[in-house]
This record gives structure tokens, sequence and C-alpha cells, in this order.
């Protein structure tokens, strides 16, 4: 297997790339009877925001920390939700759909985004049972996800 050099952020195409699939997804989110309903309160800058916040993981700015209060604004906006294993497994049929149409032609590189996707999503069903104003602890910086995983 060949060393990957440089950041997914870079491989993605950046932040443009990133604001693409966050649309993608999202648009078919918003019609999908199973998920529709967990992004009821959901606006367009939550695209932005995904996008911010793939960057940052994928090794780009640390714009989400700096506006958003980085791990810690992340994990409480999932807070309340109550995510279905049913609705994860659904979350990650639409954003593979989406990572295929919007993301290079290249098999490692979608590999890590999906893997980054499967953790990342097992972690938000996990804090989405409990209530809103939990209080989460301290979960540490934003995670970091590169050629082999989380850093």
């Amino acid at each position: 297997m060949t060393e990957r050099t440089g950041t997914l952020y870079e491989a993605v195409g950046g932040i443009e790339a990133l604001r693409r699939l966050s649309a993608t997804f999202y648009d078919a989110v918003l019609v999908d009877p199973l998920l529709a309903p967990v992004f009821a309160n959901f606006t367009r800058t939550h695209v932005e925001h995904v996008a911010v916040w793939l960057a940052e993981v994928f090794g780009g700015p640390a714009d989400f920390t700096a506006a958003h209060g980085g791990h810690q604004g992340l994990l409480n906006a999932h807070l309340g939700l109550s995510i279905t294993e049913r609705q994860r497994t659904r979350w990650m049929e639409l954003m593979t759909e989406a990572v295929s149409r919007e993301l290079p032609a290249d098999q490692a590189l979608r590999r890590e985004v999906l893997d980054y996707f499967a953790w990342g999503t097992k972690i938000a069903r996990a804090v989405s049972a409990d209530p809103v104003g939990t209080d989460l602890g301290t979960p540490g910086p934003t995670p970091r996800w590169g050629w082999n995983g989380l850093k």
C-alpha cells in the first residue's frame, strides 16, 4: 500500500468540495421520510456548519472550533435527538451516495471519509439519547481524521 501524504481536506478538494458534499447530502436527507423528522429545525446554515466541521476534522482550518464551539458544540447539537440505529444506517446510505457523487473517484479517499462518518455517527447516536442540557463533561478537542483514521 502506498503511503499517502497531505490531508484528507486537500484530497477531497477543500472547502468547496465539502460544501457540495454537504448540500447534496442534506438535499436528500430533507426529503427522506425516516431522516427528515430528525432535522425538523434545519436551516440552510447547517450545510455550511457541516462543511466547516468536516474541513477541520479532515485537516483544514480550525474554523468550526473558532466559531461554533468545537467538539463540545457539535456534541451539544445532537443532545435530545434520540437517533435510532435505523436512522443512523439510513444517514450512512445517503452520505455514501453523496460521497460517490461529490468526491474524487479515489477509493482510498472515499473509504477514509466513510470510515470517519461511520465512527462519528455512532457517537452522535449515543449522545443523542441524552436530554438537552446534559453536561457532557469535556470531550476534548475536535477530532482529526487522516489517511489512517483517527489521529
